[in-house]
């Protein structure tokens, strides 16, 4: 199992492209689910340096819960439908957010995140958490962000839930 990450391109969705099969080797054989999304959370940081947190909310009781993460103190649990993490949650979809403060209901844990994505984690058909990445750039997150996070949403996906 690889305990780095190594990654060499400048253009984000060549990064991407680079990280998705290290991360792959360095989950392969964990099965503690907290070590593997700590480690997902810590090589997404590595990958994208425009991110100022990113981390995981899980699925407990039918709101969610902090989980692994890297940034500032986070809020700790969140609803389903409530901000950018529960309508994601509550809606089983992507949501890209260029501007937090045109969201409504947006939930400030940090006052100087600008822009954010959530993307659900989904197992059987059902939210068992999601992955958060905020900035504090304005539409830091694109498309090529969503289209190559789902394939690590995909991936946390298959983990020991």
């Amino acid at each position: 199992m690889s305990e780095s990450i190594e990654l060499q391109s400048a253009d984000k969705a060549a990064r991407y492209k680079e990280l998705l099969p290290q991360l792959a080797s360095l989950l392969e054989g964990e099965p503690d689910l907290i070590a593997n999304l700590a480690n997902i959370t810590a090589a997404l940081r590595e990958c994208l340096p425009i991110a100022s947190w990113v981390g995981f909310y899980i699925t407990r009781k039918g709101e969610l819960v902090l989980g692994p993460f890297q940034g500032k103190i986070a809020c700790v649990r969140i609803a389903f439908g409530r901000g950018v993490c529960g309508t994601a949650a509550a809606e089983k979809r992507t949501v890209l957010v260029p501007d937090v403060e045109q969201f409504p209901g947006h939930i400030a844990c940090d006052a100087g995140s600008r822009s954010e994505i959530v993307l659900p984690i989904l197992r059987g058909g059902e939210v068992v958490a999601v992955l958060d990445l905020d900035s504090y750039e304005l539409a830091a997150f694109d498309e090529v962000d969503a289209e190559h996070l789902a394939h690590v949403a995909k991936l946390a996906s298959t983990l020991a839930w």
